[in-house]
């Protein structure tokens, strides 16, 4: 199983927000999406940075409720890790697990934004795949 089986479950629609947007705009989406992450982009396609609930944890524990006045660019994270259509569940729960990251923007041939897969997206997907393959074992074993 990779990327694009995941993306063909759970669909491309990627939640994006500006930087110019304040945490309060991020805290509002978040809430309302019932999403961990938001891609930081201006036109929908390219990655210019992610936030996430900690990063605003961190912001609103440094600076208080003020926090929450502060642009989204001020916050977000710009290293962004990504992955690609054709990489593997493995692949993707060892990035997850190594940098300690919930969510990967998935980027096309291009580098352009093309769907996000959470760590939850992950594991389910891995768990599919392990109940597919205890399936096919009992069936073989079972001589079905």
């Amino acid at each position: 199983m990779n990327v694009q089986s995941i993306l063909g479950g759970k669909g491309t629609e990627v939640a994006t927000i500006a930087q110019t947007a304040t945490l309060h705009d991020a805290v509002c989406e978040l809430g309302q999406r019932r999403i961990g992450a938001l891609v930081v982009s201006g036109d929908g396609r390219a990655i210019e940075g992610i936030i996430s609930e900690r990063d605003i944890v961190r912001a609103t524990a440094d600076d208080g409720a003020g926090a929450l006045d502060r642009r989204v660019g001020s916050v977000m994270s710009t290293d962004v890790v990504t992955c690609a259509h054709g990489d593997g569940v493995d692949q993707l729960m060892s990035l997850m697990t190594a940098r300690r990251i919930r969510h990967l923007p998935v980027v096309d041939d291009h580098g352009h934004l093309a769907g996000i897969v959470s760590i939850g997206d992950v594991v389910k997907a891995r768990l599919a795949q392990l109940e597919h393959e205890n399936e096919a074992l009992s069936q073989y074993i079972s001589g079905h």
